[in-house]
């Protein structure tokens, strides 16, 4: 393993418990191994959650940045009101 630090760290005991499980049930060689890989889980579930915001910061900023002109609410509210009595309208073939 190339450039490794030593750390002692404090957990809660169910944590403790759970990695010691790990180990004894023969899943890993060692507590931290455990550790290693629950380290490596975070790091991509924050790698993902990074990219997400980045994605939803883009879409801001191309909204922000939209030529178009912007809409009137009541033109909003007639759009949505629109849309939704057409979802809401039953045909009339079943009569």
């Amino acid at each position: 393993m190339q450039n490794v630090e030593r750390l002692s760290i404090t957990l809660p005991a169910d944590m403790v418990r759970m990695i010691r499980a790990k180990v004894q049930g023969g899943g890993y060689a060692s507590n931290s191994e455990v550790i290693r890989e629950a380290m490596r889980a975070w790091q991509e579930q924050e790698q993902h959650h990074a990219e997400r915001l980045a994605r939803i910061r883009a879409k801001i900023d191309e909204a922000e940045n939209d030529p178009r002109p912007s809409l009137a609410e009541a033109e909003v509210e007639t759009h949505f009101a629109e849309r939704l009595k057409k979802s809401l309208a039953v045909p009339d073939d079943h009569a």
